[in-house]
């Protein structure tokens, strides 16, 4: 058991501090680094590594082989993480099979998806899923993000988490910043009462006899740097599916859709182009504040919705006409997980610092409950605004309120939170992140000191 303390130790940080926002994960948003060198942290023992050195989190995350990673890098060779790369790639393959089942493109197939997920004769890919099912078998597709085991609303009730830390020697553009050697995986189950009946589907939407897949995924925006493994991921399945004879006797088509995040508000456009296109499905979006911005439009049009990277709770009971459907868990599991890390690591007081939105709040909440079930300590928890020019307050009511150990749910603008946590002599070592603050981009953000 780590234990740790939260602590004024001396950091002397040199970092080039033009911090910009640049988030991850599910609900808000993120922009990619820039260049600039690796800088280190020097701490008052005398170490020099990174700065973030010893700060740990949990992502939704599997532990994928080499294979699909290759298969990944093959789509594209620039890939520098998979996040949401799996989860992608099964979002496709769970609609070509349901739509292979069903029969139809139209919006008959969304009552098989569900089902596709759980109770049937195990299969792993398209090929021998599809053998099975015109062998007129009941399946249940384990992907590569795993099981997925899906409730009646369309969303896992079994989920893959990492618990990630970030190694000693910083990170630059050759160097992965999280220490993937004490990475640790480990499984979670939602509570069963989270396994709910059947959503029934609404709508009379008629397919064309050729699925067409479109995405609403990040190219823009704050979570911008989480496209790349979701693009690939799609893409892959894409050339897998056509490649095994596809779906109807037809290839699946594509059509790719930029989500960007709130700020920007391009999801709205993009959908309306989406819908225009006759798609059938649509991949997407990363953020649950942007799937919100737009549920309503895509289920009322009678297409289904399925995102990788969803983890809001408010999008389980969500009336959306069991048409969306997600394959990244409910904060309700990571809540949990994160709860059990700190615990474990011997925190027993802790402060939560969380971004003011469906997720955040959502998870602090969440976090909260696991925490004081788990017998620690809840200092207080501060909501803040993602798009603040500074984060100095917030700080300094961490660093007064004299806990030991602190979560982080943030994205993009965690960088600035966690420089400003140096500047004021806290030890990042005793900081828990979760899903973008996690992520090697964001961690080259705050290094580099873009």
């Amino acid at each position: 058991m780590r234990s740790r303390r939260l602590a004024t130790r001396g950091v002397a940080l040199t970092l080039a501090l033009a911090l910009t926002a640049a988030g991850c994960g599910d609900s808000n948003d993120d922009t990619a680094s820039d260049e600039t060198t690796t800088t280190a942290a020097t701490d008052e023992g005398g170490g020099e590594g990174g700065a973030l050195t010893g700060m740990r989190g949990t992502t939704p995350l599997v532990d994928l082989g080499d294979d699909f990673k290759n298969k990944m890098l093959e789509i594209d060779p620039e890939l520098t993480d998979f996040n949401y790369g799996a989860e992608s790639y099964d979002a496709v393959m769970v609609i070509a099979l349901a739509a292979t089942e069903a029969e139809t493109d139209g919006i008959g197939y969304a009552e098989k998806i569900n089902g596709i997920t759980r109770g049937g004769e195990k299969c792993t890919t398209f090929a021998d899923c599809k053998a099975l099912l015109d062998e007129g078998k009941d399946i249940d597709f384990d992907g590569a993000s795993g099981p997925m085991e899906f409730s009646g609303n369309g969303e896992p009730t079994e989920a893959s988490y990492g618990i990630l830390e970030f190694g000693t020697n910083g990170c630059d553009k050759t160097k992965e910043c999280i220490d993937n050697d004490k990475t640790e995986f480990v499984k979670a189950t939602a509570p069963e009462s989270a396994d709910v009946a059947q959503v029934p589907v609404e709508g009379d939407r008629a397919g064309d006899g050729q699925l067409k897949i479109g995405t609403l995924l990040p190219k823009t925006g704050s979570l911008a740097f989480l496209g790349p493994p979701e693009f690939a991921g799609v893409k892959l399945a894409i050339q897998e599916i056509n490649e095994a004879g596809g779906v109807l006797g037809k290839d699946v088509l594509f059509e790719e859709g930029d989500s960007g995040d709130t700020e920007n508000k391009v999801a709205p456009n993009t959908v309306a182009t989406l819908l225009a296109a006759d798609v059938d499905a649509i991949i997407g979006a990363a953020s649950s504040s942007v799937t919100l911005s737009v549920i309503d439009t895509v289920v009322t049009a009678g297409v289904v919705m399925f995102s990788p990277a969803n983890t809001s709770k408010k999008l389980s009971s969500y009336a959306d006409k069991g048409l969306y459907f997600r394959n990244a868990p409910s904060d309700i599991l990571q809540g949990q997980v994160l709860a059990d890390t700190i615990i474990g690591d011997g925190g027993t007081s802790v402060y939560i610092l969380a971004l003011n939105d469906d997720y955040g709040t959502g998870l602090a909440e969440d976090l909260k409950a696991g925490l004081e079930s788990g017998g620690a300590t809840v200092v207080d928890t501060k909501i803040y605004d993602p798009k603040a020019a500074d984060y100095s307050a917030e700080v300094q009511a961490v660093k007064d309120a004299g806990a030991d150990a602190v979560a982080l749910i943030g994205f993009d603008e965690s960088s600035k939170i966690l420089a400003k946590m140096v500047e004021q002599g806290i030890a990042l070592d005793t900081v828990y992140g979760v899903d973008g603050n996690m992520g090697n981009a964001l961690a080259e953000n705050f290094e580099a000191g873009k």
